[in-house]
């Protein structure tokens, strides 16, 4: 396998990331779209590619504009997964699909973990020649994906407050000012956060436009009702094969070989693919 460090560019700062080719003639291509305020360089963009590689596929995975929480690039003015907006991530997940598409590659598989399987629904129905998607324990998008459940992620049990705070500062034009919120990610703008309530793909309602295979996996300590995997399955547009992977996470911490197996197994059947061999872990 071949690693290549990639930089793509956008109409501000540019999106990182790693391309991963096999040997010999790429039989086709991969995108990955990682989880929220992660990046190209953990989970599944990472341990997947030299599976698929062995596969004889070729894989981009990158980080969008809004990876990481907060950051800086090329000056002291913060960026990241804080200022994210929707409208950003569908253009940067676009642009990296033509990426691909100037390389050679113009319909790649989708590979989307978390809010990147949000995402990755929302481009698929954008793009129906996409071959085959894989949903990593993607969220249910919507207005039910914020807050709740029995993680109290986002802001938890401060929604209502928190949201009339953002609209106050909004209203200020002072969009761009901080507010910590008691879940994961923590700390978000006030822009953000109202982009964050409203515009987040929803997985369910967009699953009849997904007419290709669809693989939605979710490990068993994951809430079946934020990462709705058989729910999606049910309204699917094409055929799609559910997953529950046992003693599991939403990170997948200590399951990646057998995430690469079901991973690797699902698209060798579904295209007709070499299988290359992977632990059972």
């Amino acid at each position: 396998m071949r690693c290549e460090l990639v930089s793509i560019p956008t109409d501000t700062f540019a999106l990182d990331g790693a391309f991963y080719e096999p040997r010999g003639e790429p039989r086709g291509a991969v995108v990955f779209f990682h989880g929220n305020t992660m990046n190209f360089y953990v989970g599944a963009p990472r341990f997947l590619p030299p599976v698929l590689a062995r596969m004889g596929l070729a894989s981009l995975a990158f980080n969008r504009r809004g990876h990481d929480i907060l950051s800086t690039r090329d000056s002291r003015i913060a960026v990241g997964g804080a200022f994210q907006s929707t409208a950003e991530a569908i253009a940067d997940n676009r642009i990296a699909a033509g990426w691909l598409a100037a390389r050679g590659f113009p319909d790649p598989i989708v590979i989307g973990h978390s809010n990147g399987g949000m995402l990755g629904v929302r481009h698929v129905a954008d793009h129906p020649r996409t071959p085959a998607l894989v949903l990593l324990s993607a969220g249910r998008g919507g207005a039910r994906t914020v807050s709740g459940g029995p993680e109290q992620l986002f802001a938890g049990d401060r929604q209502d407050e928190l949201t009339a705070r953002a609209r106050e500062l909004v209203a200020a034009g002072r969009g761009r000012e901080f507010l910590l919120m008691p879940g994961w990610w923590y700390v978000i703008t006030a822009e953000s956060f109202l982009d964050r309530i409203a515009t987040v793909p929803d997985t369910l309602a967009l699953a009849p436009q997904v007419k290709c295979p669809v693989l939605a996996i979710r490990g068993d300590r994951e809430d079946r009702d934020r990462y709705p995997a058989e729910e999606f399955q049910a309204r699917a547009g094409g055929p799609c094969e559910v997953r529950i992977v046992a003693d599991c996470d939403h990170f997948y911490n200590g399951r990646e070989a057998g995430i690469s197996r079901i991973v690797s197994e699902w698209l060798a059947r579904t295209l007709s693919l070499p299988l290359p061999r992977v632990g059972a872990t």
